[in-house]
């Protein structure tokens, strides 16, 4: 019976960090603005991904940029994060 209680508890906390762990570039709001599209897969022409940049609140341009620079995090936005650093003006 404890053994279960400590699974269950275990399995509660993994399930609750893991929405915490959800980073600016995983959140749909953050990430529309560079996509023509709602599957978010096909990024807007240079001109149109600056534009929203400029217009992302200066918060959420530092985690994204943050988040860019982390090997692990950026991983699966590399694309994304590439433009990023180019449009942006980071080389």
């Amino acid at each position: 019976m404890n053994c279960k209680n400590i699974f269950l508890g275990a399995m509660a906390v993994s399930m609750v960090s893991g929405v915490a762990l959800a980073g600016a570039l995983d959140s749909p709001d953050n990430m529309a603005p560079f996509f023509t599209d709602s599957s978010m897969k096909t990024m807007k022409s240079e001109a149109d991904f600056k534009a929203a940049w400029a217009t992302t609140a200066k918060d959420k341009q530092d985690a994204m940029m943050k988040e860019c620079q982390d090997a692990a995090m950026s991983k699966p936005h590399a694309e994304f994060c590439a433009n990023l650093m180019q449009y942006a003006g980071h080389k």
